[in-house]
């Protein structure tokens, strides 16, 4: 059974003739398409590469444009031993954590990166990966290697979670993809964008290992490698093998102004741009509707006016999240962020594995078993 149509035609007819005015009448004597039987753009794209090479897939979390990634592009297009194609979000998604865009449509756009096929994405990083693995975009099956990075600021410890490049090498891992993950150590005061050409050098004897072991099927399968790279990447100490630690930054909430937060302004002045287009578009589907009354001369069409908009009288309050790092005393050298703080390039295992470790699932299942046998809470 077909739904019925909300709208009174009246306004819909209107609507239809401005709409179709401001996008023009160059096309006027040709049918419309029907979506229906239209062929999707979004098929795989004819991305010729050298079958010979093996492919490289190569994303970040900070957004296409940033410094990290494209160094890291032209590095491994300089050694010309690969295919290096690009998915990476259209814009800083470095908190997007292992998020997905779901029940929303994204658009894939080319971009320029020094000869790589690369596409921009208005996703994040895990819709990055995930698109490229699916066989939608590109030619290819699947890749020996994800790298994604390399990030500006360190994803140690419990950052990992929240981080968008560590998001984007586990979701290559769990489509059974090696993977990689790159982050500098940034530095606001200290830091420049030289630091990345650094990073890129430090890092690539480590990539250009990991490749040449997956081709020899010695490459650990269970896990991939979170590569934290100190500030001063060619001051470096060396690769150090480390684990996650639980050192995680202050998060903090700041109360904004409207007044004085130019987000809050941008967001306020976006909403009521769009109740004045809307008034408007009201006001021209009323003067096309009437002036096709009177052409039409008919007396019983009903012409329907959009209002403006209601203004919003809610409450509204805005706050702002800042990470503030924090000193975090540990004996342990083999932790990632010690061992990064002390000039190591720390390499860290990271597992998707669903196993607990034997004391907390024994201590867990102790637990468990006693509120069961207690009948719950008396």
């Amino acid at each position: 059974m077909m739904k019925k149509n909300m709208l009174p035609p009246g306004l819909v007819n209107n609507l239809q003739e401005v709409l179709s005015k401001k996008g023009g009448n160059k096309n006027d004597g040709e049918k419309p398409k029907d979506d229906s039987t239209e062929t999707s753009t979004s098929s795989a794209a004819p991305d010729e590469y050298d079958s010979s090479k093996p492919v490289l897939l190569v994303t970040n979390g900070e957004g296409v444009d940033s410094l990290g990634l494209v160094y890291l592009v032209q590095a491994l297009l300089g050694l010309g031993l690969y295919n290096v194609h690009v998915c990476a979000p259209q814009v800083d998604k470095s908190f997007s954590a292992h998020s997905v865009t779901f029940r929303e449509t994204i658009t894939v756009a080319s971009a320029e990166i020094n000869g790589a096929v690369a596409y921009e994405v208005s996703g994040t990083t895990v819709d990055c990966v995930s698109l490229a693995l699916s066989g939608a975009l590109f030619s290819w099956s699947k890749p020996l290697l994800v790298i994604s990075g390399i990030n500006r600021g360190s994803s140690c410890g419990h950052r990992m979670y929240l981080s968008g490049v560590v998001g984007g090498a586990r979701e290559a891992l769990i489509s059974g993809v090696p993977s990689l993950s790159l982050s500098l150590n940034w530095k606001k005061e200290e830091s420049q964008e030289n630091d990345f050409k650094d990073a890129v050098a430090v890092s690539l004897p480590l990539i250009k290992a990991a490749i040449r072991d997956i081709e020899k099927g010695v490459f650990p399968k269970s896990c991939f490698l979170n590569i934290e790279i100190p500030t001063s990447p060619l001051a470096n100490k060396g690769f150090k093998v480390t684990k996650q630690s639980m050192w995680r930054p202050t998060l903090c909430w700041q109360a904004v102004s409207a007044n004085r937060h130019p987000g809050a302004a941008h967001l306020m002045s976006n909403q009521q741009s769009l109740g004045l287009q809307l008034a408007q578009l009201g006001r021209d589907a009323s003067a096309a509707g009437a002036a096709r009354r009177g052409t039409a001369q008919s007396k019983n069409e009903e012409v329907v006016s959009v209002g403006a908009a209601k203004s919003d009288t809610r409450v509204k309050k805005y706050f702002r999240l800042e990470f503030v790092d924090k000193e975090t005393e540990t004996s342990d050298e083999d932790l990632d962020f010690k061992a990064l703080n002390n000039g190591f390039i720390a390499v860290t295992p990271v597992s998707v594995s669903p196993q607990l470790e034997a004391d907390i699932q024994t201590a867990a299942s102790s637990w468990i078993s006693g509120v069961v046998s207690d009948g719950g809470e008396q």
